[in-house]
């Protein structure tokens, strides 16, 4: 079954556009005018969109606010999210990326880099994780086949971008991972991110870990080490 793409967004021009692209190339649609419509649509559909492209600004929900739920319920937590935006200001940026957002594209949209955009973050989901061995250190469980992060023997939800920045530090113990080398390996050459992108994410990933959170060490103007024991 090819891959769904849910659309929101409140211009029906670029919705439309958007869609027909998508349609061309041979993705299944959904689309939605507003937050709350997006929101009943990703939760209440089985299987669950294979990936979101959200604007930021629409009525009634914006879409800072329906990333967040998205990311709170486990059912959508792992879906990929694109923000499109008529900002265009790094702090923009930060704000979608820390609200757990994969991409950030700027309007007008130029078709082919959405294309793009879209492709590599469905690949990225479909080849990345789809198989795997269990990843432990202390009371943490990764399942790279599942997108699932047992801490303690409880599942907490991570973000798609989030479960792969864990993983990779993870399968690479006790070695100093330089922040280039996880913007390359988690979000691609191709994509561009700052720095400030993956300090965001591994804020976040501390937050999730608790007690465990020491175990991930900064390297001051390098990058990050996880240790194997606390």
């Amino acid at each position: 079954m090819p891959p769904t793409v849910l659309l929101v967004d409140d211009e029906k021009d670029i919705l439309e556009l958007l869609k027909y692209n998508l349609q061309k190339e041979g993705y299944q649609t959904l689309t939605a005018a507003n937050g709350r419509q997006a929101l009943a649509l990703a939760q209440s559909r089985t299987p669950a969109p294979d990936l979101i492209v959200l604007d930021v600004m629409m009525p009634e929900m914006d879409g800072w606010e329906v990333c967040k739920i998205l990311r709170k319920t486990d059912a959508t937590s792992h879906i990929p999210v694109i923000f499109l935006t008529a900002k265009d200001d790094e702090i923009d940026e930060v704000v979608g990326l820390e609200l757990g957002a994969d991409d950030y594209i700027v309007k007008p949209v130029r078709i082919r880099t959405f294309m793009a955009r879209v492709k590599k973050a469905l690949r990225s989901r479909s080849v990345e994780h789809s198989a795997g061995e269990t990843v432990q250190f202390e009371g943490v469980e990764i399942l790279p086949a599942n997108y699932v992060v047992r801490i303690d023997r409880e599942e907490v939800p991570f973000p798609r971008k989030e479960f792969e920045v864990l993983l990779f530090l993870a399968r690479h113990p006790d070695r100093v991972i330089r922040r280039e080398t996880l913007l390359n390996e988690v979000w691609g050459r191709n994509v561009f991110v700052v720095d400030r992108t993956v300090d965001v994410h591994i804020r976040k990933i501390r937050e999730k870990l608790g007690k465990y959170s020491s175990l991930i060490e900064t390297v001051k103007g390098v990058g990050y080490r996880l240790r194997k024991e606390v």
